[in-house]
């Protein structure tokens, strides 16, 4: 949708204002024309660059005027303005990050300076009336308080959308997405997002290039990795390049990755391609400004890493630096903070020891018993039987390569036996012909 600064009076508007001509932007801001529709039309000018960028600076809005009409299409594109306006610090700072010193510059009493602060400090002063908030913003901007009201949790519901247009209703659809995803609602998202898309296409580039992302991820976690879902995975990834939104542009690869690492149980090529996205995304992002999502293209390149045939000596180089990755994911996760991930994390890990060419191959088997019993203990065995199980299963595997048999089928026994009582006959399956091994090798040395 093109820039636009609509005329109508918020506060009078009948019900079909919304289809009325724009006025052109030298009529608007000619001094000689003095009235609150034109003033409002200003203020309120369009396309806004809500859900751009990162929140909460993402749901600020943008006054209008000619000195922020290239400004609000440059943001609402996914790109960060060279420079901004002097009246706009307060916009300028929050886009930095300076949430403190955003909020502390506005102090004016307009609907935009009003609904911003009601943005940056959701429940501190001034408390402001949102009922009134809400008409002051007018027919088309007013449903943004719900939005924010339902991003921070204040409203069980999305709003309802009541004629919103462009970004505003995109960002209205996003919502309904949002909420019917978390019911497990996920044709009923799929179809919001879609909306959501149309709506945003023309006006604004950014929020619908990030629409399409997750439209496509989407896809991606119901259909699997078909032809289709990454022909729009690559559209998106080819919309989200041409902007700033860095973590947006990571968050892509790790899912064109992943989607190409599935497809590696059937195309073994795949899995070299997987490796690119991941590796892209690492160049974008850092182990500062965006830990978790780091850590999760760390874990999954260290997989891809793993899984590839070791055909020459500098393949074990690989090797090495999936051993890395995941230590690094691991100063991210930990059992507080991220049990699932840090028990997966260190079973990586550990397998990788044990399986990885070294010149101390006994340190490394030491440190894997070592890492699967973290994960024994924190897989309880009444909650997670089968995590427990492979746990120790692993650990089992590690003790006997390090020679200690006793230890390792007491251990193997253990991990059978859970199986069995799970109704998991191949990994039992699995596990007695471990033991099958041990049993044969009983007496042979360890290694030095």
């Amino acid at each position: 949708m093109p820039d636009r600064d609509t005329a109508t009076d918020p506060a009078t508007a009948a019900p079909a204002a919304a289809d009325t001509p724009a006025i052109d932007s030298p009529a608007i801001d000619s001094p000689a024309i003095d009235s609150p529709a034109i003033d409002t039309a200003v203020r309120y000018a369009r396309p806004q660059p809500v859900g751009v960028f990162p929140l909460p600076a993402g749901f600020l809005l943008v006054p209008g005027g000619d000195d922020t009409a290239e400004l609000r299409r440059t943001l609402a594109a996914g790109r960060r303005p060279d420079t901004w306006p002097a009246r706009l610090l307060a916009l300028e700072l929050a886009y930095r990050g300076d949430i403190v010193g955003a909020a502390d510059q506005l102090d004016g009493d307009d609907p935009i300076d009003r609904y911003n602060r009601f943005v940056l400090r959701p429940g501190g002063p001034p408390v402001e009336d949102l009922a009134q908030l809400r008409q002051a913003l007018g027919a088309e901007l007013g449903i943004l308080v719900d939005v924010v009201r339902f991003a921070l949790g204040d409203l069980v519901e999305p709003p309802p959308l009541a004629g919103e247009t462009g970004e505003i209703a995109a960002l209205v659809h996003s919502t309904h997405a949002a909420h019917a995803m978390a019911a497990g609602r996920t044709g009923e998202a799929a179809g919001a997002l879609g909306r959501a898309v149309a709506a945003a296409w023309e006006a604004s580039p950014g929020l619908a290039a990030q629409l399409l992302s997750t439209a496509a991820d989407l896809r991606r976690s119901v259909e699997g990795p078909t032809d289709d879902v990454l022909a729009d995975l690559s559209t998106a990834l080819a919309a989200l390049d041409a902007t700033d939104l860095v973590v947006a542009r990571a968050e892509l690869r790790l899912a064109l990755g992943a989607a190409h690492q599935e497809r590696a149980r059937d195309d073994a090529a795949a899995l070299r391609t997987a490796v690119e996205h991941y590796l892209a995304a690492l160049r974008l992002i850092s182990v500062d400004s965006a830990p978790e999502l780091f850590a999760a293209i760390q874990v999954n390149l260290a997989t891809a890493y793993l899984a590839m045939p070791m055909s020459q000596a500098s393949d074990q180089l690989r090797i090495g630096v999936a051993i890395q990755g995941l230590r690094t994911a691991l100063a991210v996760y930990t059992p507080e903070t991220h049990p699932e991930q840090w028990a997966s994390t260190q079973l990586n890990l550990a397998n990788a020891l044990v399986y990885a060419p070294s010149a101390h191959q006994k340190d490394n088997l030491i440190e894997a018993a070592a890492r699967y019993q973290q994960v024994i203990v924190a897989r309880d065995r009444d909650t997670d039987p089968l995590g427990h199980a492979r746990a120790l299963a692993n650990q089992g595997n590690a003790l006997a390569h390090l020679g200690a048999y006793d230890q390792a089928t007491a251990v193997l026994r253990e991990a059978r036996t859970i199986f069995e009582e799970s109704g998991a006959e191949d990994a039992a399956l699995a596990v007695r012909g471990v033991l099958d091994e041990v049993a044969r090798r009983r007496g042979a040395p360890g290694p030095a």
